[in-house]
């Protein structure tokens, strides 16, 4: 493991001899470690070199089944010495705390772990996190993604402070504050991102702000104006208000000069909060139907544009909302519903539906996404916008945190800080 951290002058050979176990709760970690090590001689010589690696089985085996024999402060102290008196001679990897899960499924399979630290690469940077913003595809990911990783570290998004910058990065610094985008990686105390994956958070601006701004005012953005087309004067809804993207969008139609902005959220308490944000009309889904209550407010018309990040029988009333020839924009399935939803009504509208994946145009446009988010950080800093977040909760209470978030009773953004 060591090895690879090391510049080639420097690498050695080590044979492990013996591995202490000084605390049975660290099971997880120690099959990995375990499996980590069988596989790493595996690939130097294979089995038949090392005798050890046939015995991956019952070492697990009586890994899953030890128990302490003595006090576990003895234990703990024994092992303190040891590490005290070998200090000098033992290489060291250095390690960070994440929130991390070894299999899919609720928030219960989040595990607060300590890990190996990222390392800084070609042309990106690490950062040490500030603040993570939940995103809705941490949920799904977390929910029935694939395990990249094992242990797998969850997030596309997060704030903080570059700690360490790669070879051929010239436009960002050690210091420096920057909010960041990424595949996966955000539920941890560092995260190593491509430089052009960051964005500069200007000296005005908190680390919480920055950290709900790229994804959220960045989806909202598109669904409005590059895929939704949305013009002034234009009635819009907005499924799922309360959420992040949600309140990106009611604030950016508003400011576009959308005429009629209708709203939708599970509660009446939060449907007359979203009034400060620039919604016109709300409409609480838990006891009326959408689409019934959308042609009520449009006098039968029905709206220009919906932007839907539920997806499911949610998507059908928004189709069913809609104006003659108006359009959807279809960001998400936070609904997470496996039966597919019917869109041949929109056929009777000549109405239309894009998908619309922020994460595609990052990667196939970015010169443009770059732009517009840097956009829209701007907008933030200047108070045209605003980031709303509901709650924070420790890094090491990420279960509790995508838990408040699935029981849909969060406004605005929930955020966790290592």
């Amino acid at each position: 493991i060591c090895e690879e951290r090391l510049q080639p002058q420097f690498r050695v050979a080590i044979r492990c001899r013996r591995v202490d176990v000084v605390d049975a709760r660290l099971q997880h970690d120690i099959q990995y470690f375990v499996r980590l090590l069988l596989a790493h001689s595996a690939e130097r010589g294979g089995a038949e070199q090392h005798p050890s690696a046939e015995m991956t089985s019952t070492t697990e085996k009586l890994l899953r089944q030890h128990q302490p024999t003595v006090p576990q402060p003895a234990m703990r102290q024994t092992s303190q010495r040891r590490t005290t008196r070998n200090r000098q001679r033992e290489p060291t990897v250095a390690t960070m705390r994440a929130a991390v899960y070894y299999e899919t499924g609720g928030p219960d399979v989040f595990r607060y772990e300590e890990v190996a630290e990222p390392t800084v690469r070609a042309g990106g940077v690490v950062i040490e996190v500030g603040a993570v913003s939940i995103q809705g595809g941490d949920l799904l990911h977390r929910q029935s993604g694939v395990l990249a990783t094992s242990p797998h570290i969850v997030g596309y998004q997060a704030a903080g402070t570059i700690v360490a910058v790669g070879d051929g990065v010239t436009d960002l610094a050690v210091g420096q504050r920057v909010v960041a985008v990424m595949g996966n990686g955000s539920h941890a105390e560092f995260a190593s991102i491509p430089a052009g994956s960051a964005y500069a958070i200007p000296d005005s601006m908190s680390i919480t702000q920055a950290a709900g701004i790229p994804i959220e005012f960045g989806t909202a953005d598109d669904c409005l104006f590059e895929f939704g087309k949305l013009r002034a004067g234009e009635a819009v809804l907005i499924q799922a208000g309360a959420g992040g993207v949600g309140l990106a969008a009611i604030q950016l139609a508003r400011a576009a000069g959308a005429s009629v902005i209708v709203a939708t959220a599970s509660s009446d308490e939060r449907l007359e909060r979203l009034r400060d944000y620039g919604m016109d009309h709300g409409i609480n889904y838990s006891k009326a139907d959408v689409a019934s209550e959308v042609l009520r407010l449009t006098d039968r018309r029905g709206v220009d544009l919906v932007v839907d990040p539920v997806g499911g029988h949610v998507l059908e009333g928004s189709i069913a909302s809609l104006a003659y020839r108006g359009r959807v924009s279809w960001v998400g399935r936070a609904g997470r519903e496996e039966q597919p939803p019917a869109v041949w009504p929109l056929m009777e509208k000549n109405a239309s539906i894009t998908g619309v994946f922020l994460g595609a145009e990052f990667a196939a446009n970015p010169a443009r996404t770059r732009a517009m988010v840097e956009g829209l950080i701007s907008r933030v800093a200047s108070g045209e916008l605003q980031v709303v977040i509901d709650s924070e909760f420790a890094l090491s209470e990420a279960a509790a945190a995508h838990r408040h978030i699935e029981s849909r009773q969060a406004f605005g953004r929930v955020l966790l800080r290592p």
